[in-house]
């Protein structure tokens, strides 16, 4: 997904929407930033909310909802406004549909999953919002095109090891020894 969102800032940019790009790279990144901050607080301190098992905003679900409404979106601009908005939507359901995966690999509890699907669903609306308010980009449709036959592959791609780099931050950060872990069960927290 990380990809992808580089990805619009590259047909923005190359479709003269300057404004667009900014407002794109501002909301992503503090949806990015909020995500961290909540897992480095609890790698690094244990805050969390016992009673929704919540540790931390899943990163997966926030990214796919934030991206493919926006994707969907900007691909489909010139299209009529209920495509449009069925695009947006369907992007916000393949959102839900990432964080319902995490749920069930047990790499997120519900409460991270809904949690990252609320804050990149208002990275996306908020995104779209704006953006409706500034002139339309004028998308190259070869660099689209070619930029998504390039993504694909890329969802094979060895992924980033973005867990250990939190997990030292948290570490270094906090003066910790071991990074804090998802707990068993939730009176864990009640001891923290």
């Amino acid at each position: 997904m990380l990809s992808a969102a580089a990805a619009i800032v590259l047909w923005l940019l190359a479709g003269r929407a300057w404004r667009m790009a900014l407002w794109w790279c501002c909301l992503f990144g503090l949806g990015l930033v909020i995500v961290i901050a909540t897992k480095i607080a609890f790698i690094g301190w244990g805050i969390g909310i016992g009673a929704l098992n919540f540790v931390g905003i899943s990163g997966h679900s926030m990214r796919a909802t934030a991206v493919f409404p926006v994707l969907f979106y900007l691909v489909l601009q010139k299209s009529p406004a209920p495509v449009k908005t069925s695009g947006i939507l369907l992007g916000l359901a393949l959102g839900a549909l990432i964080g319902v995966a995490r749920v069930v690999l047990d790499a997120h509890s519900v409460s991270d999953a809904v949690s990252g699907w609320l804050l990149g669903g208002a990275v996306s609306v908020g995104f779209i919002r704006i953006s409706k308010r500034l002139p339309k980009p004028l998308l190259n449709r070869r660099l689209v095109g070619l930029s998504l036959l390039v993504l694909l592959p890329m969802s094979y791609a060895e992924p980033v090891p973005t867990n250990r780099w939190m997990n030292a931050m948290a570490l270094y950060l906090s003066g910790h020894a071991k990074p804090y872990v998802r707990p068993v069960s939730a009176n864990y927290f009640e001891s923290v």
